[in-house]
Protein backbone atom coordinates (compact mmCIF):
# COMPACT_ATOMS: atom_id res chain seq x y z
CA UNK A 1 0.00 0.00 0.00
CA UNK A 2 1.30 3.59 -0.73
CA UNK A 3 0.04 7.11 -0.35
CA UNK A 4 0.53 9.96 -2.56
CA UNK A 5 -0.35 13.38 -2.66
CA UNK A 6 2.14 16.73 -3.01
CA UNK A 7 1.30 18.47 0.28
CA UNK A 8 0.98 21.83 1.66
CA UNK A 9 3.24 24.36 2.62
CA UNK A 10 4.91 24.29 5.90
CA UNK A 11 8.21 25.80 8.14
CA UNK A 12 8.93 24.40 10.54
CA UNK A 13 10.29 26.85 13.53
CA UNK A 14 11.16 27.06 17.10
CA UNK A 15 8.81 29.23 19.01
CA UNK A 16 9.34 32.73 20.02
CA UNK A 17 11.46 32.09 23.42
CA UNK A 18 14.04 30.61 21.08
CA UNK A 19 14.17 32.69 18.08
CA UNK A 20 17.29 34.96 18.69
CA UNK A 21 19.19 31.51 20.09
CA UNK A 22 18.01 30.55 16.64
CA UNK A 23 19.48 33.03 14.52
CA UNK A 24 22.55 32.70 16.50
CA UNK A 25 22.72 29.50 14.84
CA UNK A 26 22.44 30.49 11.30
CA UNK A 27 24.77 33.53 11.78
CA UNK A 28 27.40 31.33 13.36
CA UNK A 29 27.53 28.94 10.52
CA UNK A 30 28.02 31.99 7.79
CA UNK A 31 30.22 33.76 10.01
CA UNK A 32 33.33 32.79 9.03
CA UNK A 33 33.12 33.59 5.58
CA UNK A 34 31.17 36.52 5.63
CA UNK A 35 27.46 37.01 4.10
CA UNK A 36 27.40 38.11 0.46
CA UNK A 37 24.29 41.16 0.28
CA UNK A 38 24.97 41.77 -3.43
CA UNK A 39 23.57 38.42 -4.80
CA UNK A 40 20.66 39.61 -5.69
CA UNK A 41 22.26 41.52 -8.75
CA UNK A 42 24.20 37.67 -9.91
CA UNK A 43 22.85 36.70 -13.08
CA UNK A 44 22.46 33.04 -13.92
CA UNK A 45 25.34 32.10 -15.58
CA UNK A 46 27.30 33.35 -12.89
CA UNK A 47 25.89 31.70 -10.35
CA UNK A 48 26.47 28.79 -12.92
CA UNK A 49 30.24 29.46 -12.98
CA UNK A 50 30.13 29.75 -9.07
CA UNK A 51 28.97 26.23 -8.06
CA UNK A 52 30.97 24.88 -10.78
CA UNK A 53 33.83 25.43 -9.19
CA UNK A 54 32.76 23.70 -5.53
CA UNK A 55 31.22 20.71 -6.93
CA UNK A 56 29.30 18.99 -9.75
CA UNK A 57 26.42 20.21 -10.87
CA UNK A 58 22.90 19.03 -13.24
CA UNK A 59 21.92 21.25 -15.43
CA UNK A 60 18.16 20.38 -16.56
CA UNK A 61 17.54 21.52 -19.90
CA UNK A 62 19.89 24.24 -22.18
CA UNK A 63 20.20 27.40 -23.24
CA UNK A 64 18.85 29.69 -24.62
CA UNK A 65 16.07 28.01 -23.05
CA UNK A 66 14.47 27.57 -19.15
CA UNK A 67 17.59 25.68 -17.13
CA UNK A 68 17.27 24.23 -13.69
CA UNK A 69 20.51 23.56 -11.54
CA UNK A 70 20.27 20.62 -9.47
CA UNK A 71 23.64 19.38 -7.06
CA UNK A 72 24.03 15.90 -6.02
CA UNK A 73 26.70 17.09 -3.42
CA UNK A 74 24.27 19.64 -2.00
CA UNK A 75 22.01 16.84 -0.68
CA UNK A 76 20.35 16.59 -4.22
CA UNK A 77 18.99 20.84 -3.92
CA UNK A 78 17.71 22.80 -6.85
CA UNK A 79 20.09 25.36 -6.58
CA UNK A 80 18.72 28.03 -8.84
CA UNK A 81 16.93 27.85 -11.86
CA UNK A 82 16.31 30.82 -15.45
CA UNK A 83 13.64 31.19 -17.34
CA UNK A 84 16.97 31.92 -19.86
CA UNK A 85 18.59 34.43 -22.43
CA UNK A 86 21.81 36.41 -22.25
CA UNK A 87 22.26 37.60 -18.55
CA UNK A 88 19.04 36.14 -17.39
CA UNK A 89 18.90 36.31 -13.54
CA UNK A 90 19.11 33.09 -10.80
CA UNK A 91 16.27 32.68 -9.17
CA UNK A 92 17.74 30.60 -5.95
CA UNK A 93 19.17 32.24 -3.61
CA UNK A 94 23.11 30.58 -2.86
CA UNK A 95 24.32 30.32 0.36
CA UNK A 96 27.56 31.09 -0.73
CA UNK A 97 29.69 31.61 2.29
CA UNK A 98 29.04 27.94 3.13
CA UNK A 99 29.91 26.50 -0.18
CA UNK A 100 33.28 28.68 -0.25
CA UNK A 101 34.33 27.52 3.42
CA UNK A 102 34.23 23.90 2.09
CA UNK A 103 34.36 22.57 5.65
CA UNK A 104 31.10 21.28 7.73
CA UNK A 105 29.27 24.10 9.69
CA UNK A 106 27.94 23.81 13.39
CA UNK A 107 24.61 23.01 13.32
CA UNK A 108 23.62 23.69 10.22
CA UNK A 109 25.12 24.10 6.47
CA UNK A 110 23.46 26.78 4.85
CA UNK A 111 24.06 25.80 1.24
CA UNK A 112 20.36 27.81 0.42
CA UNK A 113 18.96 26.75 -2.89
CA UNK A 114 15.27 26.88 -3.95
CA UNK A 115 13.91 23.61 -3.54
CA UNK A 116 15.52 21.23 -0.65
CA UNK A 117 14.80 18.47 0.94
CA UNK A 118 14.34 18.13 5.06
CA UNK A 119 12.13 16.42 7.38
CA UNK A 120 9.90 17.68 10.42
CA UNK A 121 9.34 17.68 13.21
CA UNK A 122 12.16 19.98 14.42
CA UNK A 123 11.26 20.75 18.43
CA UNK A 124 9.42 18.58 20.63
CA UNK A 125 9.55 15.41 21.70
CA UNK A 126 9.37 13.84 18.53
CA UNK A 127 12.23 16.10 17.33
CA UNK A 128 14.64 15.02 14.87
CA UNK A 129 17.13 17.75 15.11
CA UNK A 130 17.57 17.02 18.84
CA UNK A 131 18.89 14.16 20.56
CA UNK A 132 17.27 12.04 23.37
CA UNK A 133 17.51 14.00 26.56
CA UNK A 134 19.06 17.34 25.05
CA UNK A 135 18.30 20.81 26.22
CA UNK A 136 15.98 22.54 23.06
CA UNK A 137 18.46 25.17 22.86
CA UNK A 138 20.95 26.66 20.22
CA UNK A 139 23.59 24.44 21.70
CA UNK A 140 22.30 21.43 21.04
CA UNK A 141 20.45 21.95 17.69
CA UNK A 142 21.74 20.13 15.13
CA UNK A 143 19.98 19.17 11.13
CA UNK A 144 20.55 15.93 10.53
CA UNK A 145 23.38 14.88 8.95
CA UNK A 146 21.64 12.62 6.16
CA UNK A 147 20.16 16.03 5.20
CA UNK A 148 22.44 18.62 5.75
CA UNK A 149 25.80 17.06 5.08
CA UNK A 150 27.01 14.77 2.07
CA UNK A 151 26.22 14.06 -1.77
CA UNK A 152 23.25 12.30 -2.38
CA UNK A 153 23.57 9.31 -5.01
CA UNK A 154 22.20 9.65 -8.63
CA UNK A 155 19.93 6.78 -9.82
CA UNK A 156 19.25 8.35 -13.10
CA UNK A 157 19.29 11.42 -15.36
CA UNK A 158 18.14 12.81 -18.34
CA UNK A 159 18.33 15.92 -20.45
CA UNK A 160 15.09 17.19 -18.25
CA UNK A 161 15.34 15.43 -15.22
CA UNK A 162 17.42 13.41 -11.97
CA UNK A 163 16.58 10.70 -9.68
CA UNK A 164 18.58 10.89 -6.65
CA UNK A 165 18.17 8.55 -3.78
CA UNK A 166 19.13 8.35 0.12
CA UNK A 167 18.84 5.43 2.69
CA UNK A 168 18.55 7.29 6.19
CA UNK A 169 18.41 6.00 10.00
CA UNK A 170 17.22 8.79 12.44
CA UNK A 171 16.40 9.11 15.95
CA UNK A 172 14.28 10.81 17.65
CA UNK A 173 14.05 12.60 20.77
CA UNK A 174 11.93 9.85 22.05
CA UNK A 175 14.25 7.13 21.16
CA UNK A 176 12.38 5.79 18.50
CA UNK A 177 14.38 5.28 15.21
CA UNK A 178 13.53 5.12 11.99
CA UNK A 179 15.22 3.95 9.07
CA UNK A 180 13.75 5.00 5.46
CA UNK A 181 14.30 5.13 2.01
CA UNK A 182 14.20 9.11 0.01
CA UNK A 183 13.64 8.70 -3.59
CA UNK A 184 13.74 12.28 -5.09
CA UNK A 185 13.14 13.25 -8.35
CA UNK A 186 13.53 16.90 -9.93
CA UNK A 187 11.92 17.16 -13.41
CA UNK A 188 11.97 20.55 -15.51
CA UNK A 189 8.37 21.08 -16.75
CA UNK A 190 7.65 22.19 -20.03
CA UNK A 191 5.59 24.73 -21.32
CA UNK A 192 2.86 22.88 -22.07
CA UNK A 193 3.28 20.95 -18.22
CA UNK A 194 3.65 24.12 -16.80
CA UNK A 195 0.42 25.36 -18.46
CA UNK A 196 -1.50 22.55 -17.67
CA UNK A 197 -0.88 22.60 -13.92
CA UNK A 198 -1.56 26.45 -13.75
CA UNK A 199 -4.81 26.12 -16.05
CA UNK A 200 -3.67 29.32 -18.01
CA UNK A 201 -1.58 29.76 -21.07
CA UNK A 202 1.62 31.64 -20.28
CA UNK A 203 1.09 33.48 -23.24
CA UNK A 204 3.95 36.18 -23.87
CA UNK A 205 5.91 35.59 -20.40
CA UNK A 206 9.03 33.85 -20.28
CA UNK A 207 8.82 30.77 -17.83
CA UNK A 208 10.82 28.52 -16.37
CA UNK A 209 8.94 25.21 -13.61
CA UNK A 210 10.06 22.34 -12.30
CA UNK A 211 9.09 19.84 -9.17
CA UNK A 212 10.35 17.43 -7.01
CA UNK A 213 8.93 14.24 -6.36
CA UNK A 214 9.47 13.39 -2.79
CA UNK A 215 8.89 9.75 -2.19
CA UNK A 216 9.76 8.18 1.70
CA UNK A 217 9.55 4.72 2.60
CA UNK A 218 9.67 3.20 5.97
CA UNK A 219 12.52 0.74 5.44
CA UNK A 220 12.35 -0.98 9.35
CA UNK A 221 10.30 -3.66 10.69
CA UNK A 222 8.01 -1.77 12.90
CA UNK A 223 5.17 1.35 11.51
CA UNK A 224 5.70 4.70 12.75
CA UNK A 225 3.23 5.87 14.57
CA UNK A 226 1.53 8.55 16.81
CA UNK A 227 2.52 7.31 20.46
CA UNK A 228 6.30 7.42 19.02
CA UNK A 229 6.60 10.40 16.77
CA UNK A 230 5.44 10.59 13.30
CA UNK A 231 7.90 12.40 10.38
CA UNK A 232 6.90 14.64 7.66
CA UNK A 233 8.33 16.00 4.75
CA UNK A 234 9.52 19.47 4.23
CA UNK A 235 10.64 20.95 1.44
CA UNK A 236 12.13 24.33 1.37
CA UNK A 237 12.42 27.39 -1.31
CA UNK A 238 14.97 30.32 -0.84
CA UNK A 239 14.61 32.89 -2.79
CA UNK A 240 16.37 36.47 -3.93
CA UNK A 241 14.71 39.27 -2.19
CA UNK A 242 14.00 43.04 -3.49
CA UNK A 243 12.95 46.31 -2.05
CA UNK A 244 9.85 45.52 -3.28
CA UNK A 245 8.83 41.68 -3.70
CA UNK A 246 5.51 40.82 -2.31
CA UNK A 247 4.86 37.41 -0.78
CA UNK A 248 0.70 36.57 -1.27
CA UNK A 249 -0.50 33.54 0.26
CA UNK A 250 -4.40 32.62 -0.06
CA UNK A 251 -6.44 31.27 2.47
CA UNK A 252 -10.06 29.45 3.15
CA UNK A 253 -12.65 32.04 4.47
CA UNK A 254 -14.95 31.28 7.36
CA UNK A 255 -15.66 32.26 10.28
CA UNK A 256 -12.64 31.75 13.53
CA UNK A 257 -15.19 30.33 15.73
CA UNK A 258 -14.92 26.94 13.33
CA UNK A 259 -11.63 27.54 10.56
CA UNK A 260 -9.53 29.28 13.44
CA UNK A 261 -7.42 32.13 13.06
CA UNK A 262 -6.58 33.20 9.61
CA UNK A 263 -2.68 33.50 10.20
CA UNK A 264 -0.48 32.68 12.77
CA UNK A 265 2.02 35.65 12.67
CA UNK A 266 3.77 35.00 16.25
CA UNK A 267 6.56 32.81 15.48
CA UNK A 268 9.31 35.58 15.89
CA UNK A 269 7.27 38.09 17.49
CA UNK A 270 4.10 39.97 16.07
CA UNK A 271 4.57 41.09 12.16
CA UNK A 272 4.04 44.91 12.18
CA UNK A 273 1.54 45.79 10.07
CA UNK A 274 3.53 47.70 7.68
CA UNK A 275 4.67 44.18 7.00
CA UNK A 276 1.68 41.92 6.82
CA UNK A 277 -1.94 42.55 5.48
CA UNK A 278 -4.59 40.29 5.98
CA UNK A 279 -7.13 40.82 2.59
CA UNK A 280 -10.38 39.56 1.38
CA UNK A 281 -8.60 36.44 -0.17
CA UNK A 282 -5.17 36.63 0.49
CA UNK A 283 -2.62 37.16 2.78
CA UNK A 284 0.63 39.64 1.99
CA UNK A 285 3.79 39.87 3.10
CA UNK A 286 6.61 41.75 2.41
CA UNK A 287 9.49 39.47 1.17
CA UNK A 288 12.54 42.44 1.36
CA UNK A 289 14.81 40.47 3.49
CA UNK A 290 14.93 43.66 5.62
CA UNK A 291 12.83 42.03 8.58
CA UNK A 292 12.87 38.98 10.46
CA UNK A 293 9.32 37.54 10.57
CA UNK A 294 7.35 34.20 10.20
CA UNK A 295 3.80 33.24 9.19
CA UNK A 296 2.16 30.07 8.71
CA UNK A 297 -1.35 29.36 7.96
CA UNK A 298 -3.16 25.83 9.85
CA UNK A 299 -4.56 23.25 7.54
CA UNK A 300 -7.83 24.64 7.59
CA UNK A 301 -7.01 28.01 6.35
CA UNK A 302 -4.54 26.74 3.71
CA UNK A 303 -5.13 26.54 -0.14
CA UNK A 304 -2.72 24.46 -2.44
CA UNK A 305 -0.65 27.76 -3.73
CA UNK A 306 1.97 30.51 -2.49
CA UNK A 307 3.24 33.21 -4.63
CA UNK A 308 5.48 36.20 -4.43
CA UNK A 309 5.39 38.79 -7.37
CA UNK A 310 8.36 41.76 -7.46
CA UNK A 311 7.50 44.61 -9.50
CA UNK A 312 10.80 46.16 -10.13
CA UNK A 313 11.97 43.45 -12.78
CA UNK A 314 8.06 41.73 -13.71
CA UNK A 315 8.42 38.16 -11.70
CA UNK A 316 5.91 36.18 -10.35
CA UNK A 317 7.06 33.38 -8.58
CA UNK A 318 4.01 30.35 -7.59
CA UNK A 319 4.74 27.24 -5.39
CA UNK A 320 2.29 25.15 -6.47
CA UNK A 321 1.35 21.48 -4.00
CA UNK A 322 -1.75 19.05 -4.13
CA UNK A 323 -2.59 18.12 -0.63
CA UNK A 324 -5.09 16.00 0.82
CA UNK A 325 -8.10 17.90 1.85
CA UNK A 326 -8.70 16.04 4.79
CA UNK A 327 -5.45 16.28 6.29
CA UNK A 328 -5.43 17.90 9.32
CA UNK A 329 -2.76 16.16 11.38
CA UNK A 330 1.07 18.06 10.77
CA UNK A 331 3.95 18.07 12.88
CA UNK A 332 4.22 20.33 15.48
CA UNK A 333 8.02 21.98 15.85
CA UNK A 334 8.09 23.81 18.90
CA UNK A 335 11.47 23.64 21.01
CA UNK A 336 9.27 22.20 23.88
CA UNK A 337 7.81 19.08 25.30
CA UNK A 338 4.15 19.75 23.59
CA UNK A 339 0.38 18.91 24.51
CA UNK A 340 -0.49 18.99 20.66
CA UNK A 341 2.70 17.44 19.04
CA UNK A 342 0.25 17.05 15.83
CA UNK A 343 -1.17 20.41 15.66
CA UNK A 344 1.20 22.01 12.98
CA UNK A 345 1.05 24.65 10.20
CA UNK A 346 0.11 23.85 6.92
CA UNK A 347 1.81 26.53 4.99
CA UNK A 348 4.39 28.90 6.23
CA UNK A 349 6.32 31.86 4.67
CA UNK A 350 9.72 33.33 6.10
CA UNK A 351 11.81 37.03 5.38
CA UNK A 352 15.18 36.97 6.54
CA UNK A 353 16.32 39.59 8.33
CA UNK A 354 18.91 41.00 11.20
CA UNK A 355 18.26 39.07 13.97
CA UNK A 356 19.64 41.95 16.20
CA UNK A 357 20.55 45.51 15.87
CA UNK A 358 23.92 45.41 14.22
CA UNK A 359 23.80 42.02 13.37
CA UNK A 360 23.86 40.68 9.72
CA UNK A 361 21.09 38.72 8.29
CA UNK A 362 21.35 35.18 7.09
CA UNK A 363 21.06 35.55 3.64
CA UNK A 364 19.01 37.68 2.50
CA UNK A 365 16.47 35.77 1.02
CA UNK A 366 13.15 34.95 1.53
CA UNK A 367 11.32 31.20 1.78
CA UNK A 368 7.86 29.10 0.42
CA UNK A 369 7.71 26.23 1.99
CA UNK A 370 5.66 22.90 1.92
CA UNK A 371 5.14 19.87 3.32
CA UNK A 372 2.99 16.52 4.16
CA UNK A 373 0.84 15.65 7.09
CA UNK A 374 2.52 13.48 9.79
CA UNK A 375 3.40 9.85 8.09
CA UNK A 376 1.95 6.87 9.91
CA UNK A 377 3.69 4.27 7.46
CA UNK A 378 3.45 0.67 8.01
CA UNK A 379 7.04 -1.17 6.89
CA UNK A 380 7.05 -0.80 3.03
CA UNK A 381 4.54 1.55 3.21
CA UNK A 382 5.67 4.74 1.14
CA UNK A 383 4.09 8.81 0.61
CA UNK A 384 5.17 11.24 -2.25
CA UNK A 385 4.77 14.24 -1.95
CA UNK A 386 5.21 17.17 -4.97
CA UNK A 387 6.41 20.06 -4.89
CA UNK A 388 6.05 22.45 -7.67
CA UNK A 389 7.77 25.97 -8.80
CA UNK A 390 7.45 28.15 -11.38
CA UNK A 391 8.86 32.10 -12.29
CA UNK A 392 7.38 33.50 -14.65
CA UNK A 393 8.54 37.57 -16.10
CA UNK A 394 7.20 38.85 -18.84
CA UNK A 395 3.86 41.75 -19.45
CA UNK A 396 1.65 42.71 -16.47
CA UNK A 397 -1.30 41.60 -18.60
CA UNK A 398 -0.66 38.47 -18.67
CA UNK A 399 1.52 37.56 -15.40
CA UNK A 400 -2.37 39.48 -14.03
CA UNK A 401 -3.82 36.88 -15.56
CA UNK A 402 -2.22 34.27 -13.77
CA UNK A 403 -2.47 35.71 -10.82
CA UNK A 404 -5.64 36.11 -10.53
CA UNK A 405 -6.28 32.41 -11.38
CA UNK A 406 -4.06 30.98 -9.02
CA UNK A 407 -3.37 33.95 -5.87
CA UNK A 408 -7.06 35.04 -6.59
CA UNK A 409 -5.42 38.84 -6.64
CA UNK A 410 -4.23 41.19 -9.12
CA UNK A 411 -1.16 42.20 -9.88
CA UNK A 412 -1.93 45.78 -8.97
CA UNK A 413 -3.10 44.00 -5.15
CA UNK A 414 0.22 42.86 -4.90
CA UNK A 415 1.99 45.68 -6.21
CA UNK A 416 0.33 48.02 -4.07
CA UNK A 417 -0.20 45.81 -1.16
CA UNK A 418 1.61 47.73 0.93
CA UNK A 419 2.05 51.58 -0.57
Amino acid sequence: MSKSADEPLRLLSPPASHTLMFAGVLIAAVATAGVDLSQTKSTFASDLEFLRKHSEVLVLGSAPGAQVVVAPAYQGRVMTSTTGGRDAPGFGWIGRAAIESGTRQPHMNVFGGEDRFWLGPEGGQYALYFQPGAAFDLEHWQVPEAFDWGAWDVASRSTTAVRLRKRMTLTNYSGTKLEMDVDRTIRLLSNADAAQRLGESPGAVQMVAFESSNTVANAGRSAWQRQSGLVSVWILGQFNPSPSTTIAIPFEPGPESTRGSIVNDAYFGKVPANRLVVGNAAIFFKGDGQYRSKIGLSPSRARSVAGSYDPSTHRLTLVQYTRTADAREYVNSMWEIQREPYKGDAINSYNDGPPAPGQPPLGPFYELETSSPALALAPGERYTHVHRTFHLVGPEADLDRIARATLNVSIADLAGAFR
